[in-house]
């Protein structure tokens, strides 16, 4: 019992103090999760990332969740996600019953104004420590670049890009594996 509870607090903080999303949590993840608690690798993240990008839902809700699993099995995953999704729902919650009275002060515009900039720093940190994380070869550099190129120049569809990145690295991996990516420090 105490496992589940420690799991709940732990995704509850996680929730708690994570805005902007599956990428922006991922700092919050690697401070809690490898860090503090050991409960995982960089390596155990990212593939947990990759996971999640592919599977319906909110890639933050389902980490949680894949965590939980890991840790205590679908009790554990339902756990992690209720402790993770509760802070937010009652946010949500709290903020649609005050927004509309509160909107229009210039102190809450520009108070979202700053979380917006500061949500964007932690998103870009995620993509620093990422990017980081897969380039273990020259393969794996030119992969991403026409993943890149392929998305962000000629608006590919997500769906296609990963479907022709799973192609392209089962080629190029197909008789070695890639490289582990690096721990975290």
């Amino acid at each position: 019992m105490r496992a589940f509870l420690d799991l709940f607090l732990t995704f509850l903080k996680i929730g708690a103090s994570t805005f902007g999303g599956g990428y922006a949590m991922l700092p919050v993840i690697e401070r809690e999760l490898i860090r503090r608690k050991g409960w995982l690798t960089l390596p155990e993240v990212l593939d947990y990332y990759t996971i999640a990008q592919v599977t319906p839902g909110v890639i933050a809700v389902n980490v949680s969740t894949f965590v939980g699993h890991k840790r205590k099995g679908a009790l554990g995953g339902l756990v992690a996600t209720l402790g993770f999704v509760l802070p937010g729902v009652c946010l949500v919650l709290a903020v649609s019953l005050g927004l509309r009275r509160f909107a229009d002060y210039a102190v809450v515009r520009h108070a979202f104004a700053g979380i917006r900039i500061a949500v964007g720093a932690l998103v870009l940190d995620t993509g620093v420590k990422l990017v980081r994380g897969v380039f273990s070869d020259p393969g794996s550099v030119i992969l991403c670049a026409a993943a890149f190129c392929l998305s962000a120049i000629l608006g590919a569809s997500p769906v296609l890009v990963i479907a022709a990145a799973g192609v392209a690295g089962f080629f190029l991996y197909r008789t070695r594996p890639p490289a582990p990516p690096p721990e975290a420090p």
